[in-house]
Formats: C-alpha cells, structure tokens, sequence
C-alpha cells in the first residue's frame, strides 16, 4: 500500500497528495534488515508479475502451436503481429523489419502490461510512475539502435551520418554538429524515458486526487460537502477510463519511437 492509502486507513487526513504517495513499505517489514527484504514491495510484484505474465503467456499460447490457430495462439500472434507490421515492417521495410520485430514486440507488450498496474485494483500503480524503470527501457533502446548504426557503419560513419546534416552550409556545421550530437545521442533515451515516466506519473497523481478527495469530501462535517463526494468518485472511474488510453497510447509511442531510432540508423543518410 501506498503511505496515503496507509494514513487514510487509519483515519487520518493525507490530502493533497505528493510524491509520497509513490513511496512503497516493505512486505515483510517484521524480518532482517536485509536487501533481499527490501526487494519485496508492490513496485517489485508488479515487475516481476509482468515478466512472469509475458513468459507464461506465450509459452502457453505456442504449447502446441498449429496451421490454423487457436483461439490463444492467434490472440498471442495478433499482438505481435500487431507490431511487426504497424511498426517494424511500416518503418524499415521487410527484411530488417521482420529482424527486429520480436524485440520491439516484447518492449510493446511488457510496457503495456506494466502500465496496466496503473488501474488494477489493490495495486494502482505502475512501476513506470518511478523514473528508474523507464530510464532503464530507454537506455537499453539507446543502445539497440546506436550498436546497429554501428555495426552498419562504422564508429566514425555512424557518427557523421549522425552528427553532420548533408546539405547544410559549411559554416555553420560548428553550430549545427553539437546540436545534432545533442539531439541524436544524448536527449533520445532521456526524453523516451521522461515521455514515459511523466505521463505514469501523472495519471497516478491524478487519480489519487479524485479518489482520496472523495474520501475527505465523505469525512466532512458538511453535509453538502459529503454530497459532493459522488463527483469526485464519479471523476476517479473516468479518468481510470481515461487513463486505460493512456496506457495503450504511451506503451505504442515508445516503441513507435524505438522502431523509428533503429530506422534511422539504419538508413544510409539522413
């Protein structure tokens, strides 16, 4: 549980909350003091279940895989397939889209199923509300594509396709080639990362405002105030609606953006 789902338990006001509220207790709080105890909390279940889910879902779906699928192996083929042309095949073509399909589909997938937290009842958060697990997914998207633009290139190659527009006026490339190394090889896996993070964030932040401000409306001494409760309720189901396309609509922009940065290295000039 949250500390504000704690305190409003016990009765006390926690109203407006803050990032405390993204502050997780330990599950086994009665143990040692040790790191291993220290890895069980709500954030952790929700990563490690995601995982657990994405693994036993596509074992399960390809148990006994056939010509013409059954109803679990063409949900799981419909997902991934989903990806592969709508982003993979879209953006690089056939042949290097097919390559990288499989992991711009698992990066889709596990997201997706880590947002879902967001609105699971008990849990309520995901894990990418916590800077540190879409800092990690941009990082490992930051480099996937720099080691294929590598690999295709070379080091001084992809860094001059990278760096120095063509075309541009000669003079100005002292202006021009920072920004570009900039841009292209430092800010992309910070703003994949914020993009992710702020809108986890915020969707938590907000349905935390309707929901426990329901509860202190309930609590008020005035009675047209507890009436008031019922809207502030009512704006916590839908901005969870709300929130439901968010979390599809984030999961499917980082990995657009993902396929896009492979694409771009990929390609022999910009």
């Amino acid at each position: 549980m949250t500390d504000s789902a704690i305190v409003l338990a016990e009765g006390d006001s926690h109203f407006p909350p803050g990032t405390d509220s993204f502050n997780f207790r330990d599950w086994f709080t009665g143990l040692s003091d040790t790191a291993l105890v220290h890895m069980f909390t709500t954030i952790t279940f929700a990563v490690w279940a995601s995982v657990a889910i994405l693994i036993v879902f596509f074992l399960w779906a390809y148990r006994k895989p056939q010509i013409v699928p059954t109803k679990r192996q063409w949900i799981a083929e419909s997902a991934y397939g989903f990806i592969r042309n709508t982003v993979s095949i879209d953006l690089m073509g056939k042949k290097d889209g097919v390559k990288f399909a499989p992991y711009l589909a698992t990066l889709f997938l596990f997201i997706l199923i880590m947002n879902m937290w967001a609105i699971v009842p008990g849990i309520q958060i995901s894990p990418n509300s916590h800077i540190a697990f879409p800092a990690m997914l941009g990082a490992l998207s930051w480099i996937i594509y720099n080691v294929v633009g590598i690999r295709k290139h070379g080091f001084l190659g992809y860094l001059k396709m990278t760096c120095v527009p063509p075309g541009a006026p000669w003079f100005i490339y002292p202006l021009l080639i920072p920004i570009e190394f900039l841009q292209n090889l430092i800010l992309r896996p910070v703003t994949l990362a914020l993009r992710l993070f702020a809108n986890m964030f915020a969707g938590h932040l907000i349905l935390l405002v309707f929901i426990l401000g329901g509860f202190e409306m309930l609590n008020a001494g005035n009675i047209f105030i507890q009436g008031l409760s019922v809207f502030s309720f009512a704006m916590g189901i839908a901005m969870t609606m709300f929130e439901l396309i968010v979390i599809l609509l984030q999961a499917y922009v980082f990995t657009l953006l993902t396929g896009m940065y492979i694409q771009g290295s990929l390609a022999d000039e910009h």
